[in-house]
């Protein structure tokens, strides 16, 4: 999972695909299979990149 998401870059918008609550979510920094993202819905979140693999939100 963590090549998935090797892509993501601050900025980008995704989904969690295990809480669709948690709403659209902005990637703040991808460092080190850390992802932190700023979800509209439950505020910033450090997401383990080898354990989640974030959605690309193309409807932002």
């Amino acid at each position: 999972m963590t090549d998935l998401n090797s892509i993501l870059e601050p900025g980008m918008l995704v989904r969690h695909p295990d809480h669709p609550e948690w709403g659209l979510g902005q990637v703040q920094s991808n460092a080190g299979g850390k992802i932190t993202v700023n979800f509209r819905e439950t505020g910033k979140v450090v997401i383990d990149g080898a354990r989640v693999a974030l959605v690309v939100a193309f409807d932002g």
